[in-house]
């Protein structure tokens, strides 16, 4: 008798893939990047003067991960590089997923695309992303032509 994993969230992992796969080709995007092989989890917090993404990603060296800030849309790509195995070194399962990932995120207007910064510890990439300062209403004054 065949022991059958049970994975509750496949099929909706597998729809996430293909609506990424079709907006992108939809926008003109290489389709070899958005099939990515895993997704990271991610975290998003707001913060009162910036907005703060923290990702999972680990093994992934800092020079494998490209962070692009366009037209409001911040992109995270990368690749998480396997090692060659060998049927001699005993492996009876493996779930460790290697290949390249792609997560695009709509940020608003209050975002500073100019002063975004990134960095990776542990197997976690946080990127800080500053709030625009909020433009005071300016109060224009009338003058009296009598």
């Amino acid at each position: 008798m065949a022991i059958i994993r049970y994975e509750p969230w496949s099929l909706l992992n597998q729809l996430q893939k293909e609506l990424e796969r079709s907006h992108d080709v939809q926008n003109g995007e290489n389709s070899s990047v958005s099939t990515a092989e895993w997704t990271p989890a991610v975290d998003i917090k707001e913060e009162a003067d910036k907005f703060v993404v923290y990702a999972d990603i680990p093994a992934v060296k800092p020079e494998d991960i490209e962070i692009n800030m366009e037209a409001g849309v911040l992109t995270v790509k990368g690749e998480k590089k396997s090692e060659a195995k060998t049927e001699q070194e005993g492996y009876k399962r493996v779930e460790r997923v290697h290949g390249s990932f792609y997560r695009r995120f709509s940020l608003p207007d209050s975002a500073n695309s100019d002063a975004i910064s990134a960095k990776c510890k542990n197997g976690v990439l946080e990127i800080t992303i500053p709030k625009r300062e909020a433009v005071k209403p300016k109060r224009i004054d009338v003058v009296s032509e009598d």
